[in-house]
């Protein structure tokens, strides 16, 4: 063997070393992150939880009386029926949020008016108007994910958790304890939505089940539910419905987390970075580049390095609360391409 084979060999296992050791590194990194993230927010809720919710409280107790007597009448008028209770709650009124938004959102979609709305368009080039027979296919497949699949979906879920109580019970939970299951199905949903959806991105399902969600690279609202029936029950349902069967949650606290839930995945895909809204650059940049951004609140995308990319962009940097009126895409614009 010559001197120069053996240092070569010598380099190379040099660098398979340093490459594990950065690897190593890079998710210490993000576990670190991911720990300061969490901690911030524990400590935030320490510090400044009680008073926040002791206003809160005052507000839920001083009407208390009102909605537990509305409870206790809607419970005699669907006496003996409390799966059409269950069902009109969990479907009905998350239906009316849900189509509500989008008929807004689809106005602006369809027509490209008003501009004081789409001025603020994260994909400034992209459906402005939007493909009416590409919509008109989206629209059928959410109607049937939405009543098909959906539908029977939240009637299984009342037989599971009527196993653990009733879910339709006489008595409304307390505001702290609704926080709290709030606050469980944020974390569960986050779990089981990260991880599904990057199964669905594996190559082998990819193609078969998650590119029709991925034929949006510049989403809307509506098509939030746009995806195979599998995908939508393992990727869409089943992370927001297994919280409240896992808990054994009331149907008020469990209508209000679906239509949470349904607003917040609505607002992901809708395609404009709106003023004092939640920022949808996070998920836009999913369909945008299709292997980076899985998560619903970034923790898990961090500890796994699934947002590198994201993360040294100029959407990263707009990706906050706009509290102005000047649309992110103006007070952050684009960096201009060479020779422009």
């Amino acid at each position: 063997m010559t001197v120069e084979t053996r240092v070569s060999g010598t380099r190379g296992a040099a660098s398979t070393s340093s490459s594990r050791q950065e690897a190593s590194g890079g998710l210490w990194d993000s576990v670190k992150k991911a720990a300061f993230v969490i901690g911030s927010g524990i400590l935030f809720l320490a510090a400044f939880g009680n008073s926040l919710t002791w206003h809160l409280q005052r507000f839920w107790g001083a009407s208390g009386d009102f909605w537990q007597n509305l409870w206790m009448k809607l419970l005699v008028t669907f006496e003996g029926h409390e799966t059409v209770l269950f069902y009109l709650g969990t479907m009905l009124v998350p239906t009316l949020v849900f189509w509500l938004a989008n008929a807004l959102l689809l106005l602006v979609d369809t027509t490209g008016k008003p501009s004081f709305i789409t001025r603020y368009r994260i994909q400034v080039d992209k459906n402005n108007p939007v493909d009416p027979a590409k919509l008109r296919h989206a629209l059928k497949v959410v109607i049937f994910n939405h009543v098909c699949i959906s539908g029977p979906m939240v009637v299984a879920a009342y037989y599971l958790m009527s196993m653990r109580g009733n879910p339709c019970g006489p008595e409304l939970p307390t505001f702290h304890w609704a926080l709290t299951e709030l606050a469980a199905f944020t974390i569960v949903e986050e779990l089981m939505f990260y991880y599904s959806h990057r199964l669905f991105h594996h190559p082998s399902l990819y193609k078969h089940f998650h590119k029709k969600h991925h034929e949006w690279t510049a989403p809307i609202g509506i098509v939030c539910i746009y995806a195979h029936p599998l995908e939508h029950v393992i990727s869409n349902m089943l992370p927001v419905a297994i919280g409240p069967v896992i808990l054994g949650s009331h149907l008020t606290t469990t209508m209000l987390w679906y239509c949470l839930a349904l607003v917040s995945t609505t607002i992901s895909h809708c395609g404009y970075h709106l003023p004092f809204l939640p920022s949808p650059e996070f998920h836009d940049f999913h369909h945008l580049k299709f292997n980076q951004c899985f998560g619903v609140l970034g923790v898990l995308d961090r500890l796994h390095g699934t947002d590198t990319k994201f993360r040294q962009t100029k959407q990263y940097e707009r990706h906050t609360l706009l509290t102005s009126l000047t649309p992110l895409n103006d007070s952050i614009p684009d960096t201009p391409k060479k020779g422009q």
